[in-house]
């Protein structure tokens, strides 16, 4: 693995290569801010229209506004907005399985007593310390109908505890486990903790989308994995 500078996120489920930290900041906003061509059709205009609309979900899921409602349809909504529409049957089972998980999340927030992911001890994320640890618990919560739906609706409320999971990123991380790993939660924790300063300086330079330092960790993983990262950074620059 390359050396890289004090301000370098060394991030290998990232990819090799460390990302400075210009490139991860023009990333991060272009996530926010880059917009595609869409064309629309409807009976006023039945030729169609072409429209610029968000290219990443942000506007769709970290813009949208929290609820203080009990977990359940309104969450269902904000998930889609990251991962796109459930057929009927699958949103009526993730519906319940909602109603599932919340003795889950409430026993994941009693653990957590109010700290963030990253300031978590590294036990918490060890087989070896189980059961009853955050791990241990973030693990149970993949374990129901659509996970990562699931987490999801869950980051959203607790954008500084709960990790997102995707199928890209979720194998961007798996090759990174080692032994006595709870899962690729760990990996997300190693990474954070080992890259403190430069995520320090990236949540500053990106302030004002008000994105946590584990969503910074879950945006740039998912840009290099889905290999979307150049047009992020590009539409990011300008």
């Amino acid at each position: 693995m390359s050396r890289g500078r004090a301000a370098d996120l060394v991030l290998p489920s990232a990819g090799p290569d460390p990302i400075p930290l210009d490139t991860a900041v023009a990333a991060v906003l272009g996530y926010a801010r880059a917009r595609r061509p869409l064309r629309f059709r409807s009976i006023s205009f039945p030729d169609g229209s072409w429209a610029q609309v968000p290219a990443f979900g942000h506007e769709r899921f970290d813009a949208h506004p929290a609820t203080d409602l009990p977990l359940g349809e309104v969450d269902i909504l904000t998930a889609e907005g990251l991962h796109g529409r459930l057929r009927p049957p699958e949103w009526h089972a993730l519906r319940d399985t909602l109603q599932e998980v919340r003795p889950v999340a409430d026993a994941l927030l009693d653990r957590a007593a109010g700290r963030a992911f990253h300031d978590l001890p590294d036990e918490e994320f060890s087989v070896l310390a189980e059961p009853g640890t955050v791990g241990a618990l973030l693990r149970e919560l993949q374990e129901h109908a659509e996970p990562h739906y699931v987490l999801a609706a869950l980051h959203h409320r607790h954008r500084d505890l709960v990790p997102l999971l995707s199928d890209t990123t979720w194998r961007q991380l798996g090759p990174h486990r080692q032994e006595g790993d709870s899962g690729v939660e760990a990996v997300i924790h190693r990474e954070l903790r080992a890259n403190a300063d430069a995520f320090d300086q990236l949540e500053k330079a990106t302030a004002e989308l008000s994105l946590t330092r584990l969503r910074l960790h879950d945006v740039l993983v998912w840009l290099t994995g889905s290999l979307r990262l150049a047009h992020a950074v590009a539409a990011g620059r300008t």
